[in-house]
């Protein structure tokens, strides 16, 4: 197992570092200049004090100081990839990259990248955390019980209810629920994560807190119903139809074992990729739920820092995802080994 794990480590890193060259080739393909634009920024207000000559001279040295600065004093994208990981030195041999914990600067924020992204972050990742268990806690059982009673009126029911859920864009639902419980019935909040002036601290700040994150959960969470419900009963009517299954109630057992400790046993194989996938994604965000209700989320960051060409903070938060998406198939990996003994993870 650990030799594996190892393996798989090295693995991650390489293709993290493929990944990390083609990004970072793509917007440096994009028409901007860090350099020049703080040279400029710098030596645009000297003109009044200043001849047009020395105005140029002064610009020319910013402008080299800078591009020693950024490392793209060297033309060549390979020697600025290199310097921009950390792995080659600057102009004065000093290593200054992402691996000695340089990701860049955000000049819409005006603060680096690592101080811009945190609260964001812990946004998304509380009202996912939410929306993903709730989702679970639904989906799973549901599942189960419209794959046991496959046929039945509650079964019907739910599939024509999930295949809406799921056809359904989510700005519509997002609409439509803003439609009910704010207009119609008044009972929640239509957008923002906090009582407008309020500084509640303590559990009085997490009520209120979760007031606002009511409508936003419930729209995520009947949008995720559709296709994991739908997963769930297809994945459990394949198992209920194994040799194995059938066999343990000819031995007798009750349906509930057979059913939970047999069945979904098996039935557990292609769901742990979705279920895993989706605790994975509490970090992504979510740009039409952010956007729809004001939450400051990694979604509506990321958007806006293409906006307005914030390609420091955009490329870290790539990286971000990129990373987490290689940790999450070797957990996916392990995780199946551990469902079911006979996936070998060791070789």
């Amino acid at each position: 197992m650990a030799k594996y794990i190892v393996k798989r480590i090295a693995y991650m890193l390489v293709v993290l570092l493929i990944l990390s060259f083609i990004m970072f080739m793509i917007y440096n393909m994009v028409p901007s200049n860090r350099a020049y634009t703080d040279a400029f920024n710098e030596v645009k207000g000297l003109s009044k004090v200043l001849s047009p000559d020395e105005v140029d001279a002064k610009f020319e040295e910013l402008y080299l100081q800078y591009q020693r600065k950024y490392g793209t004093d060297n033309p060549s994208k390979v020697i600025q990839y290199g310097r921009w990981m950390g792995f080659l030195p600057l102009y004065d041999g000093s290593f200054n990259g992402i691996l000695q914990g340089n990701f860049g600067y955000s000049y819409d924020y005006q603060k680096d990248v690592v101080e811009v992204v945190p609260t964001p972050m812990w946004n998304t990742v509380r009202i996912n955390i939410w929306a993903t268990i709730l989702a679970l806690g639904i989906t799973i059982p549901l599942g189960i019980v419209c794959a046991v009673k496959r046929g039945s009126a509650l079964d019907q029911g739910v599939q024509v209810a999930t295949v809406i859920g799921y056809s359904l864009p989510g700005f519509l639902i997002s609409i439509l629920f803003i439609w009910i419980f704010c207009s119609k019935l008044g009972w929640l909040p239509p957008s923002g994560m906090k009582t407008p002036g309020s500084n509640y601290t303590g559990w009085k700040a997490f009520v209120d807190e979760m007031y606002y994150f009511t409508l936003p959960l419930i729209v995520m969470t009947f949008t995720s119903l559709g296709g994991m419900t739908r997963y769930v009963r297809a994945s459990m009517i394949e198992a209920l139809s194994l040799d194995c299954i059938k066999t343990a109630r000819a031995k007798g057992l009750t349906e509930k074992v057979v059913i939970y400790s047999h069945a979904w046993r098996n039935a557990l194989i292609p769901i742990v990729s979705l279920v895993i996938g989706w605790f994975l994604g509490i970090f992504g965000g979510s740009l039409v739920i952010e956007s729809m209700f004001a939450l400051n989320g990694m979604g509506k960051l990321m958007i806006d820092a293409l906006r307005n060409a914030d390609y420091d903070l955009v490329l870290f938060m790539q990286l971000f995802y990129v990373a987490m998406s290689l940790l999450g198939n070797l957990i996916v990996d392990l995780v199946y080994g551990l469902v079911d003994p006979r996936v070998r993870v060791d070789k």
